[in-house]
């Protein structure tokens, strides 16, 4: 619980508020305004949200002046060089590094819940076949809920724990099948016998024709995108995951509204946003060219992939994602692929720029995860339901947070009016 000793002074008027400052472990003091219009009948605007604090959460902290990224305390480049995904995801939905038994019950528990129902295959064939993979995504990811009645009572705490495994162990499955579904390909089953990263890309690569041996290089950078993606603190996706768990909706609806949210170009399609503007500039003497209008105010073009809305320095995921995507690069022996060589000139000739420097705009975690990801063979609509996978842990974690919080309420933010005052109807042959 944050310490509320302190207290700021609101003066507007004729009135004068003493409203309450809570104090968090880490990061700046906050005013608590939540009785600003009970007691002083106005209230603030703040459009975006960013400067308003909506919860109060132990789970993820991001200091960005200072490029820093925490899950429960600890940083993220930690946990992708020395932990894994099924381990750090015990960690948000827990809160602390499980013990070596308690690590091996977890793992084997989203293992043996990665098969989905049977009867959801057919579901699958309800879409076109060219339907995004988004799109199939919210869909079924919302249906679970006609799947698994047992696990949709958020008052019970069994069935939260329930559910909570089942999105987390099926969510790769589903982003597989839609993958196959678009591409035309048979459904493969998940495997007990191979790890988290390694069955995903298995589902996504094998055909029944022949099997699909898992190279441990890719696996890892896999699991390493899953993990750098696990969570982000109060995004635009977990704020909407915890504005539809404030209604009392079921755990598989308010994901669904995460994934819908998260199919935005603005935030979980940077990295196919990313991609897309590098095969724009197409070949590396253009590189210049496309430098320079990023520098001009005038001109609407964004170099995507640099910078971070949050991130004011570096962002602290793209150092261990850059050293992924060398290792796959040279693994693949694609060096030579001209998205890969713009993109590799691109981020020398950026980083060596003036002003790119001053400004801070250094590559973030998007700009090198796209270039794995299309190394390793997926095309640019898998790009954001791979990150919807590796996310379910962070929504998942929030809204149990969220659901076990006594201080929950339904969210209902405030607008500032500005259309007409009350005004009488007139009937249609006087207008």
């Amino acid at each position: 619980m944050a310490d509320s000793t302190k207290t700021a002074t609101l003066s507007f008027g004729d009135k004068t508020l003493e409203l309450p400052m809570l104090s968090p472990t880490v990061g700046p003091d906050v005013i608590d305004i939540s009785k600003l219009y009970a007691k002083g009948g106005v209230f603030t605007h703040d459009p975006g949200f960013t400067s308003t604090s909506s919860c109060e959460s132990t789970i993820t902290f991001i200091d960005g002046d200072k490029g820093e990224l925490l899950h429960r305390g600890y940083p993220i480049d930690q946990l992708a060089e020395k932990s894994h995904y099924l381990e750090v995801c015990y960690l948000l939905l827990y809160g602390e590094l499980p013990t070596a038994a308690q690590l091996e019950d977890f793992e084997s528990r989203v293992t043996r819940h990665t098969m989905v129902h049977e009867q959801m295959m057919n579901f699958f064939r309800g879409f076109r076949r060219d339907a995004h993979p988004m799109a199939v995504m919210v869909g079924v990811v919302g249906a679970m809920s006609a799947f698994y009645h047992d696990s949709t009572d958020i008052t019970d705490p069994w069935q939260r724990e329930v559910a909570s495994i089942r999105l987390l162990a099926k969510m790769p499955t589903i982003a597989a099948m839609a993958y196959k579904y678009t591409i035309g390909q048979p459904f493969e089953y998940p495997r007990n016998d191979l790890d988290y990263a390694s069955n995903f890309l298995r589902m996504c690569f094998a055909v029944p024709a022949e099997d699909y041996e898992v190279d441990p290089i890719l696996s890892r950078a896999m699991d390493r995108i899953f993990t750098l993606h696990a969570d982000h603190e109060q995004n635009a996706s977990t704020s909407t995951v915890r504005l539809a768990s404030s209604s009392g909706a079921n755990p598989f609806a308010c994901i669904a509204a995460g994934i819908a949210c998260l199919w935005g170009p603005a935030h979980g399609g940077a990295n196919q946003a990313c991609l897309e503007m590098l095969r724009e500039i197409g070949s590396v003497d253009r590189i210049p060219e496309f430098i320079a209008r990023a520098k001009d105010k005038n001109d609407p073009f964004r170099l995507m992939g640099f910078g971070h809305r949050v991130y004011k320095n570096f962002d602290p995921r793209a150092k261990v994602m850059k050293q992924s995507a060398d290792e796959v690069l040279d693994l693949l022996g694609i060096e030579n692929n001209p998205t890969l060589q713009v993109a590799k000139e691109l981020e020398k000739q950026a980083l060596e720029d003036p002003y790119f420097i001053e400004k801070k705009l250094f590559p973030n975690v998007d700009f090198y995860s796209g270039i794995i990801l299309e190394a390793m063979g997926f095309p640019t609509s898998m790009f954001t339901p791979i990150f919807a996978v590796s996310r379910t842990v962070g929504w998942v974690s929030q809204w149990k947070e969220m659901i076990a919080d006594p201080a929950l309420k339904i969210g209902r933010p405030r607008q500032l009016y500005t259309g007409h005052a009350k005004r009488d109807y007139v009937d249609v042959e006087n207008r």
